[in-house]
């Protein structure tokens, strides 16, 4: 006797539809799965096997073999625990066949046969969508987050018990299980902030501007106090709210997190990820022994990636950066397969001038050697430097600063009217912002008298043809907020500047 169901497979933040089959055969007791099984999910039967008899449910004495189809595809974690239960209660009879066959199944079963939740319930459930199955069975913790997902129909259950009598099985007793519905642990309020708060630093305030308004990575170079966190910090609360697209595929890559609120929605505003400088390459970019997990690089997604004090990260992390920051997504290979996950962020490095913080102005204060402080600075490889659209220094603040500033309402505004600019011309390509723009629309499109300045610079070895692109997107950006049609030489060399850390706004 055969049982049939669907689970799925998860590889990065893509969705796999496989074939859950359960055969019962007359002979010595045994139970195996086929199909490529990681350890956890091998370790579902006995998970599975206790569920069952916690649930009221006769466990087959029969020699049961489950196979997860296709074969050739890695399966990992205890999302399938659920989809094997069913299959092997409909190969022995005990639950409606066609009911079990017509329905996909999510979920991690405990012990005492409750339904436990699991992490990538999104990406699970659009993946089952997007495969004609809308019917999908989740844990009830699950059914907010897969409620997001349009077109699904979602069954939620709290026990196994509890699907086994929605799939007419009478005698499961699914009043033995005391459920306890699961629920996220209390957030930190968070504190508002604006950019109102930060005084002074007219020229930071309008180089983060630029960054904004262009989606552009940004430097700030400056001695420790002079309010770098605090302007980066405030990045988001100037930032447009995410695209439908951004949204989902954020949305997706925090809940194969375990980031993700479901009582929130979707992730509409850009969030904002700032590890410490200890951290490793795989918590930056994502890792794993077996199936790589997404890293603060791809949680970042759509909004704002802050590397405070970044000559102290390791030069691997700082280098592993160079590849997402020119394609927006990052795969990383594993022996059990590839995990591709998005990483289209806007990078924001803070740095001290020197070792001590103290190499500004004249320099008379600085305790540092060259060599220090050149050893220290060649920590930001040239080649990632190159990515980087903005290099500004940042001074400490005078009291002669303290002047009232414009609320991120006010600045957030202005971005937003540039972002729409942008938006309307690079639509045709599928660009929503300058910093996306390729060489050959920018070489094609930007007028040739205003390009001497970033070309001469090329001649001389300034600049890098990779220099030149991103200082022709600077340039454009600096338009749209401007409020006119195409940049002039005097936008490209105002953005030449904005290269070379002396800004002026």
């Amino acid at each position: 006797m055969i049982g049939r169901t669907r689970s799925i497979a998860l590889a990065g933040v893509t969705g796999h539809v496989i074939d859950v089959e359960s055969h019962m055969a007359a002979s010595l007791p045994a139970f195996s799965i086929v199909g490529l099984p990681d350890a956890a999910l091998s370790e579902s039967r006995d998970r599975v096997r206790a569920a069952v008899s916690s649930s009221g449910l006769a466990w087959p004495t029969r020699r049961i073999t489950v196979n997860l189809s296709p074969a050739s595809l890695p399966k990992s974690g205890s999302l399938t625990d659920l989809a094997i239960a069913v299959a092997v209660l409909a190969a022995a009879g005990q639950v409606d066949r066609d009911l079990a066959a017509n329905a996909v199944h999510i979920g991690e079963l405990g012990l005492d046969g409750r339904v436990r939740p699991v992490r990538g319930v999104m990406p699970a459930v659009a993946a089952a969508v997007a495969a004609g199955h809308a019917r999908v069975v989740v844990p009830a913790a699950n059914a907010a987050e897969a409620a997001l997902v349009p077109g699904a129909h979602v069954v939620a259950v709290a026990s196994l018990a509890e699907l086994a009598g929605i799939y007419g099985n009478t005698d499961a007793c699914a009043s033995s299980t005391e459920v306890v519905a699961a629920t996220l642990p209390p957030a930190h309020p968070q504190t508002e902030v604006d950019m109102s708060e930060v005084r002074g630093q007219a020229q930071a305030r309008w180089a983060l501007e630029v960054a904004a308004a262009g989606g552009h990575h940004l430097l700030m170079m400056g001695p420790p106090g002079a309010g770098k966190t605090m302007l980066a910090s405030r990045l988001p609360t100037i930032l447009p709210d995410l695209t439908e697209a951004d949204a989902v595929a954020a949305t997706a890559v925090h809940s194969l997190a375990g980031t993700f609120d479901p009582a929130q929605g979707l992730l509409k505003r850009p969030p904002f990820e700032a590890p410490h400088h200890s951290a490793s390459a795989a918590s930056i970019v994502g890792g794993g022994s077996l199936m790589a997990r997404p890293g603060a690089i791809s949680r970042a997604h759509g909004g704002v990636l802050f590397l405070d004090e970044a000559p102290e990260f390791p030069s691997r992390v700082l280098q592993t950066l160079r590849q997402p920051l020119e394609s927006g997504e990052v795969v990383l290979h594993r022996a059990q397969g590839a995990a591709r996950y998005p990483a289209r962020f806007q990078l924001i490095l803070a740095a001290n001038p020197c070792p001590c913080g103290r190499f500004y102005a004249d320099g008379s204060q600085c305790s540092c050697t060259p060599m220090s402080r050149r050893r220290y600075m060649g920590r930001l490889s040239g080649p990632l430097l190159d990515r980087i659209d903005l290099h500004i220094d940042v001074q400490p603040v005078r009291r002669s600063g303290e002047e009232d500033a414009e609320s991120s309402a006010t600045v957030g505004a202005r971005v937003r009217a540039a972002r729409a600019v942008m938006a309307d011309r690079l639509a045709p390509h599928g660009w929503t912002a300058n910093s996306q723009a390729n060489g050959s629309w920018l070489r094609t499109h930007t007028p040739r008298s205003a390009t001497r300045p970033v070309y001469g610079a090329l001649d001389r070895g300034v600049l890098t043809a990779r220099g030149v692109d991103r200082t022709l997107r600077v340039a454009w950006t600096l338009a749209d907020l401007e409020g006119v049609d195409m940049p002039t030489v005097e936008h490209v060399s105002q953005a030449m500047t904005l290269r070379t850390r002396a800004v002026t706004a």
